[in-house]
């Protein structure tokens, strides 16, 4: 009869995006983490709750969390950066619209107030204001991304690097 030997696990459980699942299934097997299960939340369609374990009697167990933080806070760069590709297309294609909506508010006042010319000079601009967004959008995106790409290669790079560090301080018993 052979013995087994105990081993106490302590666990860890996250919530990621789903575009971030796989980066940290992969990147937590290097602090020594195993991945039990993953679900995604009910009503959450972009998120996934993982659940990992790991042998309590870790060696090297304080440099690794320190890794493993420095890990955790280059993959919250990444998703900061990848929604920054976003936001500011986004808010310009909005200034446009509410402004086009508000000419063509006035356009309408004026059609109520029987000024048919005042009408019509305040509709262009509000048709251009509803139109414009879309080509804004896309122009203020292409230029965004290209200067948030560099910056997100890097923080792969970065946490390549760290996972690489985290790796070597495991024990492999083989």
């Amino acid at each position: 009869m052979s013995k087994q030997n105990f081993i106490g696990y302590e666990y860890k459980d996250i919530t990621a995006k789903r575009s971030m699942a796989s980066i940290y299934a992969d990147g937590y097997e290097n602090f020594g983490w195993q991945l039990e299960n993953s679900v995604g939340h009910p009503g959450m369609n972009d998120t996934v709750a993982m659940k990992f374990k790991r042998d309590r009697k870790i060696r090297n167990k304080a440099e690794l969390t320190r890794l493993q933080r420095n890990f955790d806070a280059c993959v919250h760069e990444v998703e900061t950066l990848e929604a920054s590709k976003y936001i500011k297309p986004s808010v310009f294609a909005y200034v446009i619209g509410i402004i086009g909506t508000a000419f063509m508010a006035g356009s309408v006042f004026a059609i109520t107030a029987d000024m048919i010319v005042t009408c019509i000079i305040l509709a262009i601009p509000a048709v251009i204001g509803w139109i414009l967004p879309y080509f804004v959008y896309n122009k203020i995106l292409k230029a965004k991304i290209s200067e948030v790409t560099p910056l997100i290669d890097q923080k792969y790079d970065e946490i390549y690097t760290v996972c690489e560090k985290a790796n070597g301080l495991l024990d492999r018993v083989g």
